[in-house]
Parts: structure tokens; C-alpha cells; sequence
């Protein structure tokens, strides 16, 4: 995996949190590893409940989003660890909490274009 971005300003590694569904904890540890080798300082998920991870209760469920939100504030970038183009709900909102902080977004698999100015296979769609 190229990492195409400059280092942070200050001169230190660029920070990138990964996000995605914890069902994929093999992609999560490849692109870490990639991320990681490139050069980046790399925030991962810390409990895979999805794989072989524990058993979370409600309460546990929402204090692991939030601690994902703070992670997601302290990188230069997020990663979302999507094969096949899955996106469930929490990583939606992840998305859009980045978006809406200035952080910037990239993909494993880049998300289909949709609304007025969708292209599919070069044409616009109505």
C-alpha cells in the first residue's frame, strides 16, 4: 500500500485511525501492518467483537464508539477497512464524524458515487 500523503508538518509520522467492521480482523491487520511499514503511525479498533473478541454489553458497545470517535480526532486521517465495498452503520457514522471534523477519508474499496452526478460506466444516472 503507497502512502501518497507528506509526513505531518511538525516532522513527525502522519497518524491514521482505522476504521471499518470488526468482522474483518484480517484486513485490519494486513492494512496495519501495510499502513504501518509505510511509514504512518497507525490507530487500530481494540476489541474485535464481531471475530473472536469478548462479549460487550449495551453500555460497553457505546463507550467503544466513543473511544473510536477520540481516536478518529487524534489522526491526520482515517482509513476504512471496507472489503467489498461493506458498510455497516457504525463505520457510516465514523464517516461522517470525520467528514464533518475536517479528517480527511480513505478506502480499501474506494464507495460506488451515488446522487445526481453519479457516473456508471460513464454515463450520468437520472
Amino acid at each position: 500500500m503507497k502512502n501518497d500523503a507528506p509526513a505531518h508538518p511538525s516532522g513527525s509520522f502522519k497518524v491514521v485511525t482505522l476504521c471499518g467492521s470488526t468482522r474483518f480482523k484480517p484486513e485490519f491487520e494486513r492494512i496495519n501492518a501495510e499502513l504501518t511499514l509505510a511509514g504512518n503511525v497507525v490507530i487500530s479498533v481494540g476489541v474485535f467483537v464481531h471475530t473472536e473478541g469478548p462479549a460487550v454489553s449495551e453500555a460497553q458497545k457505546q463507550r467503544l464508539d466513543l473511544i473510536h470517535l477520540q481516536k478518529i480526532d487524534m489522526a491526520d486521517e482515517i482509513f476504512v477497512v471496507n472489503p467489498g465495498g461493506y458498510i455497516g452503520e457504525s463505520t457510516r457514522g465514523e464517516i461522517e464524524y470525520a467528514t464533518r471534523t475536517g479528517v480527511p477519508v480513505r478506502y480499501l474499496v474506494p464507495p460506488a458515487p451515488s446522487g445526481p452526478d453519479a457516473l456508471t460506466d460513464g454515463r450520468l444516472v437520472p
